[in-house]
């Protein structure tokens, strides 16, 4: 199929010079608005699709945001000002200073912002404070923590929370079931990370290998597995919250019944990200089928839990196998979109038939 030429493209022929050496010329005025001269190197970047991209040696290929700065009234509520910090890092500023006009920075505002900005900020620091300022500063750069390694960080985080929410459960550990819940910052932290990172991805493709993926339909892909794994911690978070709120530890068979739904689940979750990290379409699509067994095996659990008797039980119960089912179809959300990222595993690739001069 013929290209169709945009306004600013170029034809160029290509030409062999020595008998074996290809050749291609640049245009005049590209080559002067670089500073490029005789000698001057360039740097050729195959594409998935392809094309070559081509970039002067000294030139840097994209810029990254530098400074966003943020007004702020002492009037304001924090948690408005946190959500103005926030877009900004997700955005890609890597600077943010948050000021007022005259007025000093509110304490309960500075104390706030510079918890969230330790606990959920990943590679930010506060590098100056003033009174009616603070400025934070973002350190880490894109090949020191790629996109996979925080992926793998976050979920690993993940399925240690559920398997210690499940064993809270056993004996109603309240004490390992607050450790659950406080756990969940970690993860929304690696999370943000993830978003900051891809985002930047999205803005500028040159950036898509420096985060450790391989194309543009991976940002999407790592984005929506990102959404996943948040929101399997918090039904982790959510089995914690109501274990704080049962009465009486359970019979021993029923808690069997549903620890072994648990680790199905989890095993089901792990492999689901584990098939992302292989792009195993096979492993993939055999995760899709069996957590679909989750949702059955909570369906045998009504009536036993039904016989616990105290009505409050039984609905904080019955949260809990919500979650563990929950936890078992994110895995299945996960894998269906690793089908759609290594479904040219199974394409088979024809040849297109030749062309036959017949004459008759």
């Amino acid at each position: 199929m013929k290209k169709v030429l945009k306004e600013k493209d170029e034809i160029r022929k290509l030409q062999i010079t020595g008998g074996s050496t290809y050749i291609i010329s640049l245009p005049k005025r590209w080559v002067r608005r670089m500073g490029l001269t005789k000698g001057s190197k360039l740097i050729l970047t195959k594409r998935d699709d392809g094309s070559i991209l081509i970039v002067p040696e000294n030139l840097k290929v994209y810029e990254k945001l530098s400074e966003a700065t943020l007004l702020i009234s002492p009037e304001e509520d924090v948690n408005s000002v946190i959500r103005k910090i926030v877009s900004s890092y997700l955005v890609g500023y890597n600077t943010i200073i948050v000021k007022t006009e005259k007025e000093r920075i509110r304490l309960d505002q500075r104390g706030t912002i510079k918890n969230f900005v330790r606990k959920m900020l990943m590679g930010t620091e506060i590098i100056s404070e003033l009174p009616n300022e603070l400025v934070m500063k973002v350190l880490l750069s894109y090949p020191e923590l790629s996109v996979q390694s925080a992926l793998k960080r976050m979920y690993i985080i993940t399925a240690s929370m559920h398997k210690d929410a499940i064993e809270a459960l056993k004996n109603l550990n309240k004490k390992l079931a607050r450790e659950v819940i406080a756990m969940d910052d970690e993860v929304d932290r690696f999370g943000l990370y993830i978003i900051r990172q891809l985002k930047s991805a999205v803005q500028n493709e040159n950036i898509i290998r420096e985060i450790g993926l391989s194309s543009g339909r991976d940002c999407l892909g790592y984005r929506l597995i990102t959404k996943s794994v948040e929101r399997t911690a918090d039904h982790a978070v959510i089995i914690a919250r109501n274990i704080l709120m049962l009465r009486e530890p359970l019979g021993g068979e029923l808690f069997e019944q549903i620890k072994s739904m648990s680790k199905m689940s989890i095993s089901v979750f792990n492999e689901a990200v584990e098939s992302l990290f292989k792009r195993d379409f096979n492993l993939a699509n055999s995760i899709v089928q069996r957590a679909k067994q989750i949702a059955a095996m909570e369906r045998k659990l009504v009536e036993p839990i039904l016989k616990v008797g105290k009505v409050r039980d039984v609905y904080m119960l019955s949260r809990i196998m919500e979650s563990i089912r929950r936890t078992a179809e994110y895995a299945s959300d996960i894998a269906e979109i690793v089908l759609n990222l290594s479904v040219e595993q199974v394409i088979i690739h024809h040849q297109q038939p030749s062309k036959l001069n017949l004459h008759y």
